[in-house]
This record gives C-alpha cells, structure tokens and sequence, in this order.
C-alpha cells in the first residue's frame, strides 16, 4: 500500500490557496481567472442570464432543491412542515367546529323521551379534548408525526375526521420523503469527494521520447479509491470560421496518453498525465513566446470516476492558461520506495525542474530534426530506494 504523508501537506495548500506572490501580482491572477472559462478550482465562469421560461425548473423540484444554497433548503424543510402542520390544523378545527366540539353546552344532552329525570347523556365529540384551534395544532402535530400522547384521539363519530386522519398521514410521508431525500443528496453530493482530488498548479511543456509533450499531474489524497477513473482535456479558445462566424469558446478535445493507456487511469499514486503536442494537436503551433496572460488560450482537465465508498460517479475539474503552463519544465519525482512499500510525498506534488527543451514549436521541431542534435540530455528522473538495516533476529554465541 502506498503511505500517504498527511492527508493535505502544508505546503500544497500554500502553492493552492496563497502562494506568496507580490499583491498585484496576485490582483491580477484575480483578473486573468476571471475571464477563465473554468476555474482553477472547477468552477465553471458562466453566468445565465435572461432565462425567460423559469417554469421548467419547478418541473425538476427535487433537482431545484438540491441545487439551493443551504439557509434556502433549510428555510423550506422547516416551512414545509410549520405549513403542513398549520393547513391540518386548521381542517381539524374547522370539523371540531362544525361538529359542535367547541360549544360546551353540547357537551352533556339530556334524552327528551325521558324528560327532565332522564339521564344524561354523553356527547361523543369527532375528536376528542380539542377546546380551541391551539389543540387542533397539537393534534395536528401528534398525527403527521405520529407521537401519540393519549390525550386526543379520533372517534368513530365522524367519517370526515378519518378521512382527514388518512389523507394527512400520506400528506406527512411524501413530505418525509421528499425532504429527508433532499438533505441527503445535499449531504453526499459528487463534489465533495473531489476536494480530495487534486492537480498540480503549473503545467509544463517538455521533451519526452524525443516530442514536446504537455504534462499535468493528477493525484488523490485519499486511500479510499476512483473505480473506473477517466481523464481528459480540451482547449478552450476563441476562433473564427472560414465564413467569418465568430466562436468565443470553442472547445477543441486533444488526445492523451498516460502510463496505463487510453483516457482509464489506475489512480492509486500521483500520475503525470500528458499529451504528446503532434500535427494533430491544437497546440502545434505554441512556443515559449505565447505562454503570457495576453494569449487567448485555456485548457480544461476532466476527472471523471465512481466513488469506491458510495458508488456515487465524481468529477473533479481545473484549467490551466497560457502564463500557468511552463516551458522547458518538468516535475520532480515524489514516489519513493521505503520499508517494502511505496511512500507518496505530497509536499513535492507540484514542484517542477528546468530541462533543456527547444524553444520552438512542434512543428518547427519537427521540421527541422537538427534542433535536436544541439540539445543536452538531461538526467533521468529515477525511483528513489531508501535502504533499511534489518536487525538479526537471534544471535549465535
């Protein structure tokens, strides 16, 4: 198994959250991500506007819930209650009411056969010891989620009073259902368990196999796993067609590779996922000189995979521009071999090294193979073996 060191390292969340950067620098990190197509933590900057047909959400009502912030859902569960709860009340008064429940001197009637020395004779009520609408609310109350305190009850008296009895102990299920439903959704929803799915800050641009390749490293902090774990990317850009038609986003997929093969990753360490930049690639054309905040260039990482815990399908989502991608840059070497195992440290997860890389183009390096002649190798990056001295178990005297 691979140990993990720390289930968020300190020094991640300093390179995620606040790098220390001058302050302008780090306002105008604030004004190039707003005019990113993704953020960098997987927020999607796409703002809906004039929607005319707001009717279509009420058709989705569980989904509109779930999507409500939480001081809304929360404000409707206790509603929807508080209403149920004041609607019945008020249905159970109103047959106290009209049953003569309410009026004391129906409460004892003497039987005219026998006159003045007959009898008395119990009134049976519809239900029983409500006196005002504060005890129908009670009553109410102790139906829809069945208490049953033994003070009121309702009598065969009344037809009405137990249809009304039926009709509310439905009423009260759907609510239940529909609202405990919601909360839970709420609760175990997809994106929380991409918090713990984590990408480096900086991509980099770099030989590989003798091509410039475009490389990201992908991780998760947990050690509950992401079955049938998918990757891939897309380049957002502006373009315009041969016709003059103007795409402000338009999302161009690139192919990738990685050690497993195909988009299926095997995430149980860190990965370096990359794109080997071809004829094919729309990064054909990159160099060093367009990687600036000026250039017009956004690239959407997907990670897409069921949670091995919930069985709940996730996705976790970054982007890199044009000035977060590094040329002639490649990540360090965190998997290191110690006690018979693997051991992660993620302290190193978004750290990177200089190599000599061509600054050119793919096609201009492929185009012209003499550019490589000219380049250092660089040394290979290998897996460090850290060596234990294992004790005798006895000794021989």
């Amino acid at each position: 198994m691979l140990s993990r060191k720390g289930i968020i390292p300190e020094e991640y969340v300093l390179t995620r959250l606040a790098e220390d950067v001058p302050d302008h620098a780090r306002y105008r990190a604030r004004e190039r991500r707003g005019r990113g197509f993704v953020g960098k933590n997987g927020a999607c900057n796409v703002a809906h506007k004039n929607i005319r047909e707001q009717g279509r959400f009420l058709q989705d009502v569980f989904t509109t819930l779930v999507d409500l912030k939480w001081p809304h859902t929360l404000l409707i569960f206790t509603m929807s209650f508080l209403c149920s709860w004041l609607l019945f009340g008020m249905v159970w008064w109103l047959i106290a009411f009209a049953h003569g429940d309410l009026d004391h001197s129906t409460r004892l009637q003497r039987d005219p056969a026998e006159g003045a020395a007959g009898s008395a004779a119990t009134f049976v009520p519809c239900v029983t010891s409500i006196h005002s609408f504060t005890s129908a609310f009670l009553f109410s109350i102790e139906v829809q989620v069945t208490i049953g305190f033994g003070g009121r009850m309702v009598t065969e008296e009344c037809p009405a009073a137990i249809l009304v009895l039926i009709v509310q102990n439905i009423v009260g299920l759907v609510i239940n259902a529909i609202m405990l439903g919601c909360i839970f959704m709420k609760t175990s929803q997809a994106h929380r368990r991409a918090e713990t799915l984590i990408f480096s800050k900086h991509a980099v641009i770099a030989l590989r196999e003798g091509r410039l390749c475009f490389m990201l490293r992908v991780g998760d902090l947990r050690k509950s796993m992401i079955i049938s774990a998918t990757i891939r990317m897309q380049v957002v850009k502006k373009t315009a067609s041969l016709e003059g038609e103007v795409v402000p986003l338009n999302q161009i997929d690139i192919q990738m590779e990685n050690p497993v093969g195909g988009n299926s990753i095997f995430l149980v360490s860190p990965l370096i996922i990359y794109h080997v930049i071809d004829k094919n690639s729309p990064l054909y054309d990159i160099s060093p000189m367009n990687l600036h905040h000026h250039e017009d260039l956004e690239i959407i990482v997907i990670l897409e995979g069921v949670v091995e815990t919930t069985g709940i399908t996730t996705q976790a989502r970054t982007s890199y521009l044009a000035d977060e991608i590094l040329w002639g840059q490649r990540f360090v070497p965190i998997v290191a071999e110690e006690d018979g195992r693997y051991s992660v440290d993620y302290s190193k997860f978004g750290n990177t090294v200089k190599v000599p890389t061509p600054s050119c183009t793919a096609r201009q390096l492929e185009e012209d193979k003499s550019i490589m002649d000219t380049m250092p190798l660089s040394p290979k990056g290998t897996i460090r073996k850290r060596s234990v001295k294992l004790k005798p178990k006895f000794t021989i005297s």
